[in-house]
């Protein structure tokens, strides 16, 4: 399963650092973020870091307010739902998405995709004319690419689901960038039958010879490459690891407050502050919290390093650019030559992190917030579920899908 970088607020930094050394990658680029012509110069330079570009024209609510955003030409601010559908709206929107894409040299072109929270007759039917309207309007020049926006409403309902999978078997887009609301907003989601639904959806999409992209996800998605995901995407701040609708109305602070600094500890899939990692060395603890050597990262080692960690200078950017380097690794490893196999080496990712994260907790070593601890039997129940109600078939096409 590949890892593309989600773009967010601040991350053209990280992007070119981490780029450099992969040698490549993909990013997507997010309009919410970048202005016009920000977003011309930093394709550009990721091109010259021999990088792929996709762009997220992120049109989830066609009335959201994010100044930012809407200050790109094909942003329409007198969206009227009749006026866009019936007249010229939409194919104005996608001709200027269209010259974007061309601009920017994208790899491919990620259709705008409406956020709905019921599968419905007129959501299919917007679905539709995007993606006719766009191959009318192009040379094939670029790949399609559908969006698709659920809310954990529409996740939660497995009728919804099974009958969202029939109904892109007749897309002619080959690609689907999806994206899945969580439950009240949850970094680390707690609920099994959410998570259960996400990999039966992914899976569904794969066996009908769909590509799934799998955007704005945290650590605790890497459990996708069970369903066959072709990538899943993700980034620095949480809102670009867990999608959330608010992030595209009126300004939220960019300098976000949330400004403490983490170190994730990819062997525990948990996140901890530095005062933990202080704790850690005076219970002899420490190192059980260093990544194993595949995992390691220059911007961690100095943690480790025999100075108390929260005086070592890690600071908010080694944070993210650690987190980043070490979820791509574990997302290139996640998927194995069988869909056995796959499967066993997730739960044994959940039993070694189980493991460490109850060693640690005997010291009261522990940040709850970001403790993988509370969604691994959420995890392991998705796994069983995708297990029984999926496996015989994914068996069989794994050699295809994978």
């Amino acid at each position: 399963m590949d890892f593309y970088l989600q773009l967010g607020w601040g991350m053209m930094g990280h992007c070119e650092n981490l780029l450099k050394g992969w040698e490549g990658g993909t990013v997507i680029l997010s309009p919410r973020d970048l202005e016009p012509e920000q977003l011309i110069n930093f394709a550009g330079k990721i091109k010259k870091l021999k990088g792929q570009v996709l762009l997220d024209p992120q049109v989830y609510l066609p009335r959201a307010t994010h100044l930012r955003l809407q200050s790109h030409n094909y942003w329409d601010k007198e969206y009227s739902t009749i006026a866009f559908w019936s007249g010229t709206g939409l194919n104005q929107q996608l001709m200027k998405l269209l010259e974007l894409n061309r601009q920017l040299s994208c790899d491919a072109f990620i259709l705008p995709g409406l956020y709905t929270r019921t599968v419905n007759i007129d959501w299919l039917e917007y679905q539709r004319a995007t993606i006719e309207s766009a191959q009318s309007l192009q040379d094939n020049q670029f790949d399609l690419i559908a969006t698709v926006a659920l809310s954990v409403d529409v996740i939660k309902n497995p009728d919804q689901i099974h009958g969202l999978i029939e109904s892109v078997k007749n897309w002619s887009s080959n690609t689907i960038y999806l994206i899945c609301e969580p439950p009240t907003g949850q970094y680390l989601v707690n609920d099994p039958a959410w998570l259960a639904n996400v990999l039966d959806l992914i899976a569904g999409l794969r066996l009908s010879d769909k590509k799934v992209i799998l955007g704005y996800c945290s650590h605790q998605m890497l459990i996708a490459a069970c369903a066959c995901a072709n990538a899943i995407a993700s980034g620095t701040w949480l809102n670009v690891r867990s999608f959330t609708t608010s992030k595209f109305h009126a300004q939220e602070s960019d300098d976000e407050s949330r400004r403490t600094t983490w170190y994730y500890c990819p062997q525990a899939l948990s996140e901890f502050k530095l005062p933990s990692l202080d704790l850690a060395v005076m219970r002899g603890m420490l190192m059980n919290l260093k990544p194993i050597p595949a995992l390691e990262s220059n911007e961690a080692k100095i943690l480790f390093s025999g100075s108390q960690p929260s005086s070592t200078g890690f600071r908010e950017s080694e944070s993210f650019r650690h987190y980043l380097q070490a979820l791509r690794t574990q997302a290139l490893a996640s998927s194995r030559s069988s869909f056995d196999e796959s499967v066993e080496y997730h739960r044994n990712l959940l039993d070694s992190a189980e493991q460490i994260l109850q060693k640690l907790q005997s010291v009261s070593i522990r940040d709850k917030a970001r403790d993988f601890e509370q969604v691994i039997d959420t995890n392991r129940a998705a796994l069983s579920y995708i297990e029984d109600y999926r496996g015989v078939i994914l068996r069989r096409n794994w050699s295809r899908l994978a």
